[in-house]
């Protein structure tokens, strides 16, 4: 091959990469779009714009988005997967309707995994770095509290769990959690009404980020499964607390 025949097909192989570079960003913005609204009916979802046990519709959501149905369709897929959508068969996409044996169920796996977590992270020489970590968020948590930032404080709570087991350093015990996280914000939808009445909300974690700090295993062990409690009184609470604030509203 001559010189410039060789110059030639370098230069047909560069426009060839240029050419895909280029057609995979025109591909880029769709995904963006998808994304944005998956993020958008995601947090509509978890502070309760859409309800739980409500249907939504593809068209209706293109429409209020100002998108075509493709992204809404793609978004919907994706939040199926998270567990904060259920497609049923001949009928639609709904907000998933959890009962109180569902609530038991994902606490029972959720306090599984976390006590395995603690005990983990209190066999470490150096818990430094995580009691940092989660004192920052009750001083966050406090913080919220005295805001009355009701949905603040139940991201929160989640952030404080998730740090917990992240810190154990297992990437299946992590993935594990992860799976349950869609569920759980669901439950602390359902559980909302309940934080407002929980006055020990604050130091229940403070105590365990005391524990963990002091190394003291099975104290720590013990109050993280106390703290877990009976996630079906806390929502019988969260029931009546929503209950009396209608009743006070409609006088």
């Amino acid at each position: 091959m001559s010189e410039r025949e060789r110059g030639l097909t370098q230069m047909a192989s560069q426009k060839d990469k240029e050419a895909k570079a280029a057609t995979a960003a025109k591909r880029l913005p769709r995904t963006t779009l998808s994304g944005q609204v998956a993020g958008q009916i995601r947090a509509s979802i978890l502070d309760g714009t859409y309800p739980l046990g409500s249907q939504l519709n593809e068209m209706e959501l293109a429409s209020s988005f100002g998108v075509s149905r493709g992204p809404v369709r793609e978004a919907m897929q994706r939040l199926i997967q998270e567990g904060l959508l259920r497609s049923e068969p001949h009928r639609g996409v709904f907000v998933p309707e959890l009962a109180p044996s569902d609530l038991i169920d994902i606490y029972f796996v959720r306090r599984s995994l976390e006590l395995v977590a603690m005990r983990r992270i209190l066999d470490l020489p150096d818990r430094g770095g995580v009691v940092r970590d989660l004192s920052a968020l009750v001083r966050q948590m406090k913080a919220a509290v005295r805001r009355k930032d009701w949905p603040q404080v139940a991201d929160l709570d989640m952030l404080f769990h998730r740090r917990i087991v992240d810190e154990a350093g297992s990437e299946r015990l992590t993935r594990s959690f992860a799976t349950l996280q869609a569920e759980t914000r669901l439950c602390l939808q359902m559980l909302m009404g309940g934080y407002s009445e929980n006055a020990a909300l604050i130091d229940e974690h403070q105590l365990l980020v005391d524990l963990i700090e002091r190394g003291e295993i099975e104290p720590a062990l013990a109050e993280l499964e106390r703290h877990f409690g009976d996630p079906v009184r806390t929502l019988q609470k969260a029931n009546a607390s929503r209950k009396e604030k209608l009743g006070a509203e409609a006088a």
